[in-house]
């Protein structure tokens, strides 16, 4: 008895005030459906269908909000039917009886939910993890500020992570009041795609163990898999070092755009694939075609402090995310041609200069708006910076400049976007890129980088002596 006492106690209140958030949030988008209903009947002049629009989107946005709140609910379910079960049998005599009672959880949750073992599997251990160890997710699910989707990102995201390092991630991205919060769009505000990136980004930056060492222990994993495929197909896919994988990948798309022309019918994925398979093939090398033939230029951005091997800190690779900074000073010191450095600023983090000889101001604009914007600005974008173009934010025949404030990044089909519609980009500024604004007038904030202080090594801050003061102290005392 005593201990269904304590499982009612843990967690009736949470779900009860899941239960009352949902309610809530049912009860906003019925207010909103019944004030469209009544303004549709009206004939005092005001405009119907704008009405009726406006009243969709705002649906819409409630019942993205009432999806993720009724999605907590079901994890509150969860992780209490799993305890209370567990509670109900007496303490298991052996692993394989433990073992039989998860798999009848798991089984019986299956069939209550009509999914297939296995996804009923993962929901429990998702929903234990989100009761357990990650409170501010899962209220942040509740109210209806992410959803389902960036809610199991944040489990992905902390697994293996000790509690004070999980609350650490959780925090920077879903407490605006936390130190170094995390700027620009909220992580709601993201396509689960992008804050995935940039959740793990700051998992590899803020991780215990140096991400050096986690490199050297992945590199012993590398291989090629095949997967065969329906009508025909299959998939290969290689896993190898960061580096490596970019520089392959920026190779073929470089090859792939240079063989674009008006008399290739071949799409750009389709190029792609058929240079890589003539690559590994051992085909002919010369794959000059109609079209220029462009270079793969790949941004490394590098602390200064880390670049010099005063720490461990680590670097960012364009296209890619963060990198050991053994692979940095790597690619750097080896001089590829393809590689440019990029400093940032030990105090703040921001970059301080491109590393680059000879250059003309066009071609420094272009990378430093590839560094400040790392993708296509529009929101819910994520098109390479290799295959965007540069675009005034305040048309040039409009007394708009041609800086750095006034650029952004814009793919091929936002360019056209912003140019034939009532899409509409904002200001921007030297490190921040521009949000943007519908033709309904609703405003979608820009997705910021996660720019913090450089990691000073020991000795370089005001008041700490410096290892050389250390090593003749140490000299003295002991002559």
């Amino acid at each position: 008895m005593e201990s269904g006492a304590v499982v009612d106690a843990k967690g009736m209140a949470g779900l009860a005030g899941a239960v009352a958030s949902l309610t809530g949030l049912v009860d906003e988008l019925a207010g909103v459906v019944n004030t469209s209903a009544e303004a549709v009947g009206r004939t005092d002049g005001h405009d119907p269908l704008h009405e009726l629009s406006e009243s969709c989107l705002d649906s819409l946005g409630i019942v993205a909000r009432v999806e993720a709140a009724a999605a907590a609910v079901k994890v509150r379910l969860l992780a209490e039917h799993s305890e209370a079960a567990a509670a109900m049998e007496a303490p298991a005599e052996s692993a394989c009886e433990s073992a039989a009672r998860e798999m009848s959880i798991v089984a019986e949750v299956a069939c209550t939910l009509t999914i297939g073992e296995g996804a009923a599997s993962a929901l429990l251990q998702d929903a234990h993890a989100l009761t357990t160890s990650l409170p501010v997710t899962l209220k942040a699910m509740e109210a209806g500020a992410i959803s389902w989707r960036h809610a199991q990102i944040m489990v992905d995201e902390t697994s293996g992570l000790d509690s004070a390092a999980a609350a650490a991630l959780e925090a920077h991205f879903l407490d605006p009041e936390a130190p170094n919060a995390a700027r620009g769009a909220s992580a709601g505000e993201l396509v689960p795609g992008r804050f995935r990136r940039k959740a793990r980004a700051w998992r590899e930056r803020h991780h215990p163990e140096s991400l050096t060492i986690r490199h050297a222990k992945s590199v012993a994993d590398r291989r090629m898999e095949y997967s065969p495929d329906r009508d025909g197909m299959a998939w290969i896919s290689v896993y190898l070092a960061a580096d490596k994988a970019c520089a392959i990948w920026n190779r073929t798309s470089a090859l792939a755009r240079g063989l674009q022309g008006p008399d290739e019918a071949r799409t750009l994925p389709q190029l792609k694939a058929d240079l890589a398979a003539k690559l590994l093939l051992g085909g002919a090398t010369d794959l000059a075609g109609p079209g220029p033939s462009l270079k793969a230029d790949v941004l490394v951005t590098v602390p200064i402090l880390s670049l010099l091997g005063a720490t461990d800190e680590p670097a960012d690779l364009d296209n890619y995310g963060p990198i050991p900074a053994s692979m940095a000073r790597r690619l750097v010191t080896e001089g590829a041609g393809s590689f440019y450095r990029v400093l940032v600023d030990p105090r703040d983090g921001a970059p301080l200069e491109l590393g680059r000889t000879n250059y003309r101001l066009t071609e420094s604009l272009k990378r430093w708006l590839r560094m400040r914007d790392g993708k296509c600005t529009f929101p819910a974008c994520s098109n390479h910076s290799q295959d965007n173009e540069a675009d005034h934010l305040t048309a040039w025949e409009h007394g708009g400049a041609t800086g750095i404030s006034n650029l952004g990044q814009l793919c091929p089909k936002h360019h056209r976007l912003k140019h034939r519609t009532g899409w509409s980009p904002g200001t921007a500024s030297k490190n921040e890129p521009p949000g943007w604004t519908s033709p309904s007038g609703r405003h979608y904030n820009a997705e910021q980088p996660d720019r913090e202080p450089t990691i000073w090594p020991p000795g370089c801050l005001p008041g700490e002596a410096s290892a050389l003061e250390v090593l003749i102290v140490d000299y003295l005392a002991a002559s």
